[in-house]
């Protein structure tokens, strides 16, 4: 079965590794200054011609109040009218790139992330979805995959039925972790009841799924305390979880620098809370998709993995990769055709690019042949487990045994420790390497050299 997972701590140890999560092949890392604005205008007029279907992502980079572990681009303010300016710049956003598509494109998935969201009051809401509808084919029936990041300290049964009323039907909640020493440690007080009573208003209004994230490996944290986070999290019922690592890198991350390191769980301490955290989503009924993430059997990811579609793009885990994503937003990354590219990450000069009618593409990339090849054979091992070498030849006319040469030797010491099977076919990552998959995908990545590896996060 592909929920299947194998445990060796040995194996773990030996692989654990600092790697890319593979949301893009290249990764971000590879942007460069290099692309501009024209080359997504250039982008934008061939997804127009071909009538591509859209997947939006917005980025509301606001947080009232700061959590330690964050790694997010946000702005952290009390000032609830510093969203003003950001909303008209935004709005400008949305009209210079709508114009360069057409109408009629259909918009399958919009997803508004930060920061927080709901940092926005509800009238502010209110104009940013106006906006967004009346520039982009937004669909009217709800069969959209609309979702929203929410922190329930910034929300309440109100804020949902406006959510609901706006056409979103997905949540996404952070949780992070319920035990009140580890919360106050990251400066994140969130009560299990305030959660609770999101995810009810989010049943009760008909949300069509609901995701928590939770995060391993945070100062004061220990493998029962964590347990009992999880037992909480699976009375709650959620459709989807995302288990994530804590990479403690206060060097790049100044909020990380409140952290005291000596509270951070050592290293055989957080492995266990993965594997204890595996075994109870497991023996709870939840599927392991891959990358830190699970879910329940009927839900859309499962399926779509059941039925080898399942894909994976800058929103991670996804049905929609065949869109064009549009991303909207301070730091937001668009992935158009072949054309990656990144807005300033820095909100002046984001919101002083627009002012003066200009976007503000700051970087990026154009994926050349082989990047596509490598994109394929990582998106196929990282979404699916397995890899056909007669549908890579076949799809991009190549001979995959030569094309991939370097990668034959450490493939086969791979297979001789059991993480993959490697025959004349293909590949299949085996129960006990899909925990490792990342390892296996880094293989085929040409771009990741040892100083580009240690700006990742380890992979497990």
């Amino acid at each position: 079965m592909l929920d299947t997972l194998v445990w060796d701590d040995d194996l773990i140890r030996r692989h654990d590794q600092p790697g890319p999560r593979y949301t893009s092949y290249p990764t971000a890392v590879q942007f460069n200054n290099q692309v501009g604005s024209f080359d997504l205008l250039h982008a934008l007029r061939d997804s127009r011609k071909a009538m591509r279907p859209l997947s939006l992502y917005v980025h509301v980079p606001f947080c009232a109040n700061i959590c330690y572990y964050c790694a997010c681009n946000k702005v952290i303010t009390k000032d609830r009218g510093r969203s003003q300016v950001y909303l008209q710049r935004l709005e400008q956003e949305i009209q210079l790139i709508a114009c360069h598509l057409d109408p009629r494109q259909s918009v399958e998935q919009l997803h508004l992330g930060g920061g927080t969201p709901t940092f926005l009051s509800h009238d502010e809401l209110r104009r940013l979805m106006a906006c967004l509808r009346s520039h982009f084919n937004l669909r009217l029936d709800d069969s959209g995959d609309y979702g929203i990041e929410i922190d329930p300290r910034e929300a309440d049964w109100s804020t949902m039925g406006l959510l609901r009323e706006l056409g979103f039907n997905r949540v996404s909640i952070g949780v992070q972790d319920f035990d009140p020493q580890v919360q106050r440690a990251v400066n994140r007080l969130q009560s299990l009841e305030q959660t609770r009573t999101i995810i009810e208003a989010a049943r009760t209004l008909q949300f069509r799924s609901v995701n928590l994230d939770l995060i391993y490996g945070l100062p004061r944290q220990s493998v029962d305390s964590f347990a009992r986070t999880v037992d909480e999290v699976i009375q709650l019922q959620p459709d989807r979880l995302s288990v994530f690592n804590y990479a403690h890198l206060p060097e790049r991350f100044m909020p990380q620098r409140r952290i005291d390191h000596v509270q951070l769980p050592p290293p055989g301490a957080k492995l266990q809370m993965l594997k204890t955290t595996i075994e109870q989503l497991t023996r709870a009924g939840y599927r392991y998709i891959g990358m830190d993430h699970f879910a329940l059997p009927d839900d859309e990811l499962a399926i779509a993995q059941e039925e080898a579609q399942l894909q994976r793009n800058f929103q991670g885990y996804t049905t929609h990769g065949h869109c064009d994503l549009i991303g909207l937003g301070v730091s937001a990354i668009s992935q158009v055709g072949d054309l990656y590219c990144q807005n300033s990450s820095d909100l002046n000069d984001y919101q002083n690019a627009l002012a003066d009618a200009q976007l503000a593409t700051a970087r990026g990339l154009v994926c050349d042949a082989d990047d596509r090849i490598r994109r394929a054979v990582i998106q196929q091992l990282i979404c699916h487990f397995e890899l056909d070498f007669a549908a890579i030849e076949q799809r991009f006319n190549i001979d995959f045994h030569g094309y991939f040469a370097p990668v034959w030797a450490p493939l086969r010491a791979m297979a001789e420790e059991g993480l993959v099977s490697l025959d004349a076919h293909g590949i299949r990552v085996l129960p006990v390497g899909r925990l490792l998959v990342r390892g296996v995908c880094m293989l085929f990545d040409v771009h990741l050299g040892e100083q580009n590896r240690q700006r990742f996060s380890r992979v497990i």
